[in-house]
């Protein structure tokens, strides 16, 4: 039976995942101008707001209004909290104490997380020895970077904030597969979570943030956040979705070994950013547990060996 599914990705899909990392690559970029013009939980809020009326405007286009079963917001809420409200607030928040290359490092550790955690919740995905030692590869490399050059113990708390947000996203790569047994479009799984998502931060920005000077923000940090919602959230979901029908799971993985060579070029090349030996070697590492957990580099020099 033919799923639709490529084993090995085209020139189109390959390029489709590279554009996909350069717009997640680029969120680190527009969080580091969006910082110098509004709070963080605002920065948030308008991230998601906006994203999500782009959205919705796109599913019911395609002819899937929201729905209006409560059992399924419900799951929109849990997945908005675990994968936009919570991860998101966390690395704005870092990123105003480390700079937006090392939170895009440590943001790729999601996927080392994520072997954990599936291994523990779900009976179907338990860890190989493989993934493992990718697992420790690669915690090794945030280890490593952990021992460079921090400025104040609050660079530590960013740090780990910004750890805390890959472990949320792995909690909600596991969570999230529920989605499947309730029939629920790509797109409005999108629209619907980040729209919760929107719901649980606009309070907290009235009861925390306010009062807010919109005037006083710089034309840079306006379409900052306006770029965090079209680009770097409402497209990016629509090709991240578009991509996992064609390519699969396992090929889309490879975003996250490319969406931290994005966020370090553009932060080099717009930021004037550089990284210390430290975090350099950290990145190493983490790459080389990524490509494990991956395994396909691997099993292909098993291959030639043999």
């Amino acid at each position: 039976m033919n799923t639709g599914i490529n084993a090995t990705m085209s020139a189109r899909e390959w390029a489709a995942l590279v554009f996909l990392s350069v717009l997640w690559g680029s969120s680190f970029l527009f969080v580091e101008l969006a910082i110098t013009g509004f709070p963080t939980l605002t920065i948030v809020a308008i991230r998601l707001t906006g994203a999500a009326i782009i959205l919705w405007g796109i599913a019911i286009a395609l002819g899937h209004p929201p729905p209006c079963n409560w059992s399924i917001w419900k799951v929109f809420f849990i997945m908005g909290l675990l994968n936009n409200a919570i991860p998101f607030t966390l690395i704005v928040w870092g990123q105003t104490h480390i700079t937006s290359g090392l939170a895009s490092l440590l943001i790729a550790t999601a996927p080392l997380f994520s072997v954990l955690v599936a291994g523990v919740f779900l009976a179907d995905e338990r860890a190989t020895p493989l993934k493992l030692i990718g697992s420790l590869t690669g915690f090794a490399g945030v280890a490593v970077m952990f021992g460079g050059p921090t400025d104040s113990t609050t660079d530590i708390f960013a740090m780990l904030a910004v750890l805390g947000a890959a472990l949320c996203y792995a909690f909600a790569g596991a969570y999230g597969r529920r989605f499947r047994t309730l029939g629920i479009r790509p797109i409005v799984a999108a629209a619907g979570q980040i729209t919760a998502s929107a719901f649980i931060l606009i309070p907290a920005v009235v009861v925390i943030d306010t009062p807010i000077d919109f005037g006083a923000a710089s034309f840079s940090a306006w379409a900052a956040v306006t770029s965090l919602a079209v680009m770097s959230t409402a497209l990016a979901y629509v090709l991240y979705f578009r991509l996992l029908e064609t390519a699969g799971a396992t090929n889309i993985l490879l975003v996250t070994l490319l969406v931290p060579v994005s966020a370090i070029f553009l932060g080099v090349l717009f930021l004037n950013e550089t990284l210390a030996p430290a975090q350099i070697a950290g990145m190493v590492l983490i790459g080389l547990g990524l490509s494990a957990i991956d395994g396909r580099i691997w099993k292909r020099l098993r291959a030639l060996i043999n």
